[in-house]
């Protein structure tokens, strides 16, 4: 039997860097309707919930047809609010309603262009691994750690001091190890990483290697031009929308 599995979609109300960007228009939609929209189509969740502190965002999160049964408490709707609370906080106040799921899905309203059929190839990858505590969105890294610093005083030294005769730092980029970055596109899990462990991840990771656009994470101004441009130029794809408009801050 598959397992049950609920899409849970952070949209908190605080962000700094870029106002109200779960909401802020982007290709005539708020941004958090592409993601709405992507799991509804998917197929593949018993229920899309949206987490948020807003009486304003769940009243958009319903006109594009997500669920909002409850409200974000304050105190765990902070910009340093671990994931583990906000999740803690959905999964049991949908069991304290009487919906228990196997699993649990977190998509972030700031990847507007995952599509629905990411999140079928994702699901199925999960299903596909034996023993895998979570599965978690990843592509390749631009920025190398092997040539990060960290300043002590008037001196650097490396982050990672591997590399031997010929130090990471010092080293074509093309030579270094591949190493893979997360991205906040896309995460699964089995419920019981939550409530057995108290954490989100668990200890045995499954990799998801996004493609394209996928990844993409709108996180300050330059994220949202780099978005707006793609979409002006065609070179991405956002997710339909099948419901109307939805007024919302340019």
């Amino acid at each position: 039997m598959t397992p049950s599995v609920v899409a849970l979609v952070p949209a908190r109300s605080g962000s700094v860097r870029v106002p109200h960007k779960n909401v802020r228009s982007l290709g005539g939609h708020p941004l958090i309707a592409y993601t709405i929209a992507a799991a509804r189509e998917s197929g593949v969740f018993q229920a899309v919930v949206v987490s948020t502190d807003s009486e304003r965002y769940a009243e958009i999160a319903r006109h594009h047809g997500a669920e909002v049964p409850f409200l974000r408490p304050a105190d765990i709707a902070g910009e340093k609010s671990p994931d583990i609370e906000w999740i803690e906080h959905a999964l049991q106040s949908l069991r304290a309603d009487g919906r228990s799921f196997d699993c649990f899905s977190i998509l972030r309203p700031t990847s507007p262009f995952r599509q629905p059929e990411t999140i079928v190839r994702a699901w199925r990858e999960f299903l596909a691994e034996e023993g895998a505590d979570s599965l978690r969105a990843i592509e390749r890294c631009r920025a190398h750690p092997g040539k990060m610093w960290i300043i002590q005083g008037r001196r650097m030294v490396p982050l990672l001091p591997f590399g031997g005769a010929q130090p990471w730092h010092s080293t074509p980029y093309a030579a270094l190890p591949e190493i893979w970055e997360q991205n906040a596109s896309l995460e699964i899990g089995w419920t019981r990483v939550v409530t057995e462990g108290r954490t989100i991840a668990g200890t045995v990771v499954v990799p998801f290697k996004t493609e394209g656009w996928e990844g993409l994470d709108v996180n300050d101004l330059l994220d949202w031009r780099l978005a707006e441009e793609l979409v002006a130029r065609g070179e991405a794809r956002l997710p339909r929308v099948d419901t109307a408009p939805f007024p919302v801050a340019g």
